[in-house]
């Protein structure tokens, strides 16, 4: 494994919408996830793997396990950071996440997905990361972006 001399991390902020929140106010739960895919969609477009990339290599990466701390509620029209750090790679695909209050940098939830290597031909789980995959990690990590 490479030396990690930067960890791969992304962020995003975004306003939560009138239309996620349930009627008291508070954003429903299962809308967090949606913020977390767009945190995540930054990460993986930092090494060049979305999920075009990701299907043009032959594999789809879906989510075999979550989990979410749900820290302090979320109000519609507010302001949040999200962030996403790949925390493992060469076995699945594991994304920690984050939600900070924009304006006075409180963490309001954490969460984890996991996720899995399947051949698109055949839908077989791999139960290594391709090497496409990990080769674009380890470059990142390794301070050789593209």
């Amino acid at each position: 494994m490479t030396k990690i001399v930067q960890p791969l991390t992304a962020e995003v902020t975004i306003v939560t919408s009138f239309q996620d929140a349930d009627p008291m106010g508070v954003i429903y739960h299962g809308n967090y996830f949606r913020y977390f895919e767009e945190a995540r969609h930054a990460l993986m477009a930092k090494i060049g793997y979305s999920y075009r990339e990701m299907q043009a290599s032959g594999y789809v990466w879906p989510i075999i396990d979550t989990r979410v701390k749900y820290v302090k509620p979320l109000p519609f029209n507010h302001a949040i950071r999200v962030t996403a750090t790949l925390t493992e790679w060469e076995n699945r695909l594991r994304v920690d996440y984050v939600i900070f209050d924009l304006d006075n940098g409180q963490r309001l939830t954490k969460a984890h997905t996991m996720q899995v290597a399947v051949h698109i031909d055949g839908g077989d789980m791999c139960y290594v990361s391709p090497t496409v995959f990990t080769d674009k990690v380890e470059a990142y990590h390794a301070g050789k972006t593209e």
